[in-house]
This record gives structure tokens, sequence and C-alpha cells, in this order.
């Protein structure tokens, strides 16, 4: 198995700012943006995303967290486990908000699908946008585009992307993973 590190620390941390400044650029006060990150994974860079804006602009942006689990198209398909279910946790309404969906990667399409019919039972967003921290441009299911982006792979579907978090993992980064054959 050959890693590559895609981003690490203090790259990885200016990838994070350099988001929150687009951010900052589009929604101004944000005062009709809401902050969404996708169970599981996404959560963490949607945290990350509410405390850096609260540092560079003293706002502090609704954020809630989305469970997708019976909203995707493979649920009840091969080894789908309902009791791998998350939480969400929304206690507010999108109806005509801009709504910002976080994930870390961005891969098929079909969790972000997901993600938004399960938002339409918080209400009717008036805009929906989508921040990815990982962009796979090449495999792509559904016709699907992230806003904004914190760095790009080109991979084939053997490999992986793996995010690696300071506050579960120990460290930040992005690693490539290729099996050898």
């Amino acid at each position: 198995m050959k890693q590559s590190i895609l981003l690490e620390g203090a790259k990885f941390q200016i990838t994070i700012k350099r988001l929150c400044q687009q951010l900052i650029e589009n929604h101004g006060d944000f005062s009709n943006a809401v902050l969404i990150g996708i169970q599981p994974r996404g959560t963490y860079l949607a945290k990350r995303i509410q405390k850096e804006l609260k540092a560079m602009t003293s706002v502090e942006v609704q954020l809630g967290i989305l469970d997708i689990t019976f909203y995707r198209d493979d649920f009840r398909m091969k080894g789908a486990n309902p009791l791998a279910a998350n939480s969400t946790d929304i206690d507010f309404m999108v109806d005509d908000k801009n709504v910002i969906l976080i994930d870390d990667v961005l891969w098929t399409g079909r969790t972000i699908r997901s993600a938004m019919d399960a938002i339409q039972a918080f209400g009717r967003p008036g805009k929906m946008e989508l921040l990815v921290l990982v962009d796979r441009r090449f495999s792509r299911q559904i016709p699907i585009q992230p806003d904004y982006i914190g760095i790009q792979v080109d991979s084939i579907d053997s490999q992986k992307v793996i995010v690696s978090w300071q506050d579960i993992d120990e460290a930040d980064s992005i690693v490539l993973i290729t099996e050898k054959k």
C-alpha cells in the first residue's frame, strides 16, 4: 500500500482559512446563512469552519449536523446497517436561508444528493451551496459540483482519500492511499 500526503499541518490550516475567506466574501455578515455538516466526517470540517469564521468575523454562524442514513439510495442494499445511523441536530428552520452543506470528501455525489433530500425536512432553502475539503473530480455518478473546494484530487476508484482531524485523529492531514498490485 502506497500513501501520498496531499495536505498536512500549516497548509491544512491555511486551506481552512482560505475556504472561510471565500465564505465571508460571498455571505458578508452571514445573517441569512447557515452551515450544515454532513455526518459523520463532514461535521468536523463544519465545526472547524464555524470556529474559524467566528475568529475572523466575530459572528457565530448557525451550525446544524445532518444524518443522511435513511435518505441514501443504497440504504436497503447489501450490508446496510440502520444501527450505524448517526444523529441529526438542526434546531432551526432553513426556509429561505442560504444553506452551506459541508462534507470532507466529494466523490460520487450520492452523499450530497441524499443530504439535499434530507434537508427538505427542515424547510425550503432559498439557496444551497456545497463546501468540500477534497474534491475527487473523476468519479462523479451524479452531476454535483462544489461551490467551495479545499483541494482537488485526480484519483481512480481503487484509491482512497483519508482525511484526519486533530480533534479525533491527533493530526490534520489528507492522504491518498493506493493499493499496490
